[in-house]
């Protein structure tokens, strides 16, 4: 089975996601992009909620997320505590997390609250949750403790089903996250003194914001173009200098992720096609890339390709950006505002990565030959929603274009680019989410970089 690289501390990401009914697939194909925080535990005291409190109480749950291949999960939790925790005194035996087993892409709704038990490799103490967003073990004394959980893809995913207005489904970051955490033994104080006496019976719900190290670094923003409002989240470069110049990657996320009112921001965390353009462990090199992620509300394919290239060109205008180094990538349904943008102004983009995608109208694929493009194509052999034979006939049109204008074999494979995923590709069994093998092959991505227009 092939695996996501590996992270920077070696570990290797969180395979993410299964097969999913037609519904919930090509609603997403792809979050808790961030959560917000969840009801308080039912056992939860006022006056413990500063330090200083009832000792014997967990003050606060905070998750921690992390998106991989097939989306984002929780990896991470961290309970506060009133007084510093000894560290050397604590075991993962001493905690039991629990979280909704359910995943969206292939469970019912009614399954949601059905909780499983999520390992803990390693447990620590640090002095500000915070530090997490810096490092993967910021181990410090203090009185948060946190607990590090198993890579193993059975619990903690943060994305639920959210509209059903056709039988195509949009999802959301689940808002009340089912994370808990139960304290099996006593947490002492570095002199031994009890910090929090065991509470067996008694789970503690997420009370905080989530953390994500990567979702978090994006800001919202909003263009008002000819076809109404478009929502999307960015990211610079963490050290940008509007004297230089950066290539813009722009990511179009599948129908699921369209903004329906009530999922903003979920485009994030549905897979990779955002991050990982920002993490040297996923592009294989050091490149400082600007990232725009779209969120249209679901209109139309010419009014939303139309609103895609309003952006690219708001994004040209207010940032520095490469205007040689303007790159699309997209899953799924953002395949169809690909074709749509590349073919109606392809003078924008130096290239493409199209991942599971729709296939290419007629009228398409002459002007993106006409202006040399790149693209490279991939998709699963078994994906169960769009064939494969109708990207692979994409393909062969859009090299049949080439070869109509006379372009040699050599110089057209520099061009239009095939890639065929078979089963075992996929770490885990969504063949729909091309994205996820593509990505997690730093070559393609590095190719994507290359590219010049």
């Amino acid at each position: 089975m092939r695996t996501p690289p590996p992270r920077a501390d070696g570990r290797r990401r969180p395979g993410r996601v299964v097969a999913a009914a037609l519904a919930a697939a090509l609603a997403v194909s792809g979050v808790l992009a961030s959560t917000g925080p969840a009801a308080a535990s039912p056992d939860a005291n006022p006056a413990s909620s500063q330090p200083g409190g009832n000792p014997h109480q967990v003050l606060g749950v905070t998750p921690v997320t992390e998106v991989g291949s097939f989306g984002q999960q929780v990896t991470k939790v961290v309970v506060e505590y009133a007084a510093q925790v000894d560290g050397g005194a604590l075991s993962p035996q001493m905690f039991r997390v629990e979280d909704s087993g359910y995943n969206f892409r292939f469970d019912p709704a009614s399954e949601l609250g059905n909780l499983v038990d999520r390992p803990i490799a390693d447990v620590y103490t640090t002095d500000d949750p915070a530090r997490l967003l810096e490092r993967d073990r910021p181990e410090r004394r203090g009185r948060y403790v946190v607990l590090e959980l198993a890579d193993d893809p059975a619990g903690g995913w943060t994305v639920i089903t959210s509209l059903c207005p056709t039988f195509l489904c949009s999802v959301r970051v689940n808002p009340d996250q089912l994370t808990q955490v139960t304290q099996l033994d006593d947490v002492v104080g570095p002199r031994g003194t009890v910090v929090s006496a065991a509470a067996p019976e008694t789970p503690h719900r997420i009370t905080e914001e989530s953390i994500d190290r990567e979702v978090d670094q994006f800001v919202r923003g909003s263009l008002e173009t000819t076809s109404g409002e478009l929502l999307y989240d960015y990211r610079l470069p963490e050290h940008y200098n509007p004297h230089r110049r950066y290539p813009l990657v722009v990511a179009l996320p599948g129908h699921g992720m369209g903004y329906d009112g009530q999922n903003r921001g979920v485009q994030l965390a549905s897979d990779m096609l955002a991050l990982a353009w920002t993490q040297e462990e996923w592009i294989g090199t050091h490149q400082d890339v600007i990232v725009v992620a779209p969120q249209n509300r679901r209109i139309g394919k010419a009014a939303e390709g139309a609103q895609v290239v309003e952006l690219v060109e708001d994004f040209t205008e207010r940032f520095a950006v490469d205007r040689r180094r303007v790159y699309a990538t997209s899953v799924s349904y953002g395949s169809q505002l690909m074709w749509e943008a590349f073919s109606t102004r392809p003078d924008l983009f130096a290239g493409g990565l199209l991942t599971g995608g729709f296939p290419g109208e007629a009228d398409e694929f002459a002007p993106i030959a006409a202006a040399e493009v790149p693209m490279w194509i991939t998709h699963g052999t078994g994906d169960h929603l769009l064939p494969v034979a109708n990207a692979r006939a994409s393909y062969e049109k859009l090299v049949a274009a080439y070869e109509a204008r006379g372009l040699s074999k050599k110089r057209i494979d520099r061009l239009a680019r095939w890639t065929e995923y078979g089963d075992d590709a996929f770490t885990l069994p969504d063949r729909h989410l091309a994205a996820a093998p593509t990505l997690e092959d730093p070559a393609i991505l590095r190719w994507l970089l290359a590219q010049r227009g």
